[in-house]
C-alpha cells in the first residue's frame, strides 16, 4: 500500500512505486491577460507559478497535463527549467490552441467581426482574448512518442455525427451558414499524447471543454461541452469518423491503454453542464472508475463555506473545483478527471486538497481547481 501523497513527498522525495505510473491533470491557473505575459511571468519567478510548483512537487506525477496554460512556443520548457529543474520533467509538449483564434467570421452574430477585447474573443474559435490564451501543456518524465502525436484543433463541429449544434428559441440555427462552414468543436484543442512505457503505448487523452455557461437559452456553451466530452467517448470506441490536424483519419484502435484528462468543466450531478453530459466518459464501459479521486480538504471545504455547497446532490469528497458559492454561482464543483482505461488497474486515486492548517493549505491560492492524480499499473 502507498503511503499518502503528502507523507511520501516529505519523507522520500521523488518516489514512486516500481510497478505504478502517476498520471494527473491540473487546471493551474496558468493564464495571463496579454501575449507573452506568462513568458514574462515564469522569468520573474512569480509566486503564484511558484505554488503550482510546489503542489506538482508533492504529488509528483510521471505525466501531467496543465490546462489554463498559455500557449506561447518554449513556455513549458521555461516553466520547467525556472521551476521544477531537478523533478526529471524532460519532455514536454505544446500546441496551438483554439482559444484567441481569430475565425474571421461573426460567430456570435452581433453583425460585427470583432477585432478588440470581448468582442474580438466571442469571434474567436474559442474564447480567449488572444492566440493560445488558457492553452494546454504536458510535461512528462517518460519520453513521449512525438511523430504519433495527433492533434485534432480543427476538427469541425458540423462534422460530429448527430451534433449537438444549437438552435434559437424560434427553431432557427443558432449559427450562419458561413460560421458552420468553419466553426471548430474544440474550444482549445483534443491531443492524443503517446506516453512510452518500456515497449507499450499510454495515450494520454487531453482537452478543456467550454465551461457551460456564458450563454442564453440556445445554450450553445453547454452543448459545445457535451460534444467536447463526447468526443473522447467516440474516439476511444473506435469510431471512424475523426480525422486530426495531419489529415490522419479513425479513432483509437481497439484495446490501446489511455488515460482522459482534463479540466471538463462538467459535474455529474450538480452546475450548469448537459445533464448526462459527464456520464459520457463517467459510465463508458472502456473506462475504468473503480476508485473515484476524492480528499477530505474538499469535505472540510464544502462544510466550511456552506451556501450553494449545502444543496449539492454529488459527495463534496469528489471536488475538484473551488467555486465561489453564493447566488447564482455553483459552488464546489468535480469538473477536472483523470480516468484511465479499463486495460489499466487502478490501484490509488486522489485529489491534492489539504485542509486550512494542513501542509500545503497555503499553496491552494494558485488556482481555484486542484491537481487530480490517479495510480495505474500496466499489464
Amino acid at each position: 500500500m502507498r503511503l499518502p501523497i503528502l507523507v511520501l513527498a516529505a519523507l522520500i522525495p521523488g518516489f514512486a512505486a516500481a510497478e505504478d505510473l502517476r498520471i494527473a491533470a491540473f487546471n493551474a491557473s496558468m493564464y495571463r491577460d496579454a501575449e507573452g505575459a506568462l513568458g514574462e511571468a515564469i522569468a520573474a519567478g512569480d509566486p503564484q507559478i511558484g505554488n503550482v510548483a510546489r503542489i506538482i512537487r508533492a504529488v509528483d506525477p510521471d505525466v501531467l497535463l496543465i490546462n489554463e496554460f498559455d500557449y506561447g512556443p518554449g513556455n513549458a520548457a521555461a516553466f520547467v527549467a525556472a521551476f521544477l529543474a531537478d523533478a526529471g520533467y524532460d519532455h514536454v509538449f505544446e500546441a496551438p490552441s483554439n482559444t484567441g483564434a481569430a475565425s474571421g467570421i461573426d460567430l456570435n452574430g452581433d453583425g460585427q467581426i470583432g477585432s478588440e477585447s470581448f468582442a474580438y474573443a466571442n469571434d474567436a474559435f474559442g474564447f480567449g482574448m488572444f492566440p493560445g490564451q488558457y492553452g494546454m501543456a504536458v510535461i512528462s518524465k517518460l519520453p513521449l512518442a512525438e511523430d504519433e502525436i495527433r492533434t485534432f484543433q480543427t476538427f469541425r463541429w458540423v462534422d460530429m455525427p448527430d451534433a449537438r449544434l444549437p438552435v434559437n428559441p424560434d427553431g432557427r440555427s443558432y449559427y450562419s451558414k458561413a460560421a458552420l462552414e468553419v466553426f471548430r468543436l474544440s474550444s482549445k484543442s483534443h491531443w492524443d499524447v503517446p506516453v512510452i512505457v518500456g515497449d507499450a503505448r499510454l495515450h494520454l487523452l487531453a482537452s478543456h471543454p467550454t465551461p457551460p455557461i456564458f450563454d442564453d437559452e440556445e445554450d450553445r456553451n453547454g452543448l459545445r461541452n457535451a460534444d467536447e466530452i463526447r468526443f473522447w467517448a467516440d474516439y476511444v470506441s473506435g469510431a471512424d469518423y475523426f480525422y486530426d490536424d495531419a489529415g490522419e483519419t479513425g479513432g483509437l484502435p481497439e484495446g490501446s491503454h489511455f488515460v482522459i484528462a482534463g479540466d471538463l468543466n462538467s459535474d455529474p450531478f450538480d452546475g450548469s453542464s448537459l445533464p448526462g453530459a459527464a456520464q459520457q466518459l463517467t459510465e463508458h464501459p472502456l473506462v475504468n472508475t473503480s476508485i473515484t479521486p476524492g480528499s477530505d480538504g474538499a469535505v472540510a471545504a464544502a462544510a466550511a463555506q456552506g451556501g450553494n455547497n449545502a444543496g449539492q446532490s454529488g459527495d463534496p469528497r469528489f471536488d475538484t473545483a473551488d467555486f465561489r458559492d453564493e447566488g447564482d454561482n455553483p459552488g464546489n464543483l468535480r469538473v477536472d478527471y483523470v480516468l484511465p482505461s479499463a486495460t489499466l488497474d487502478l490501484t490509488d486515486a486522489g485529489v491534492f486538497w489539504p485542509a486550512e492548517g494542513e501542509e500545503g493549505a497555503e499553496w491552494l491560492s494558485a488556482s481555484d481547481h486542484r491537481l487530480v492524480w490517479i495510480d495505474v499499473t500496466l499489464p
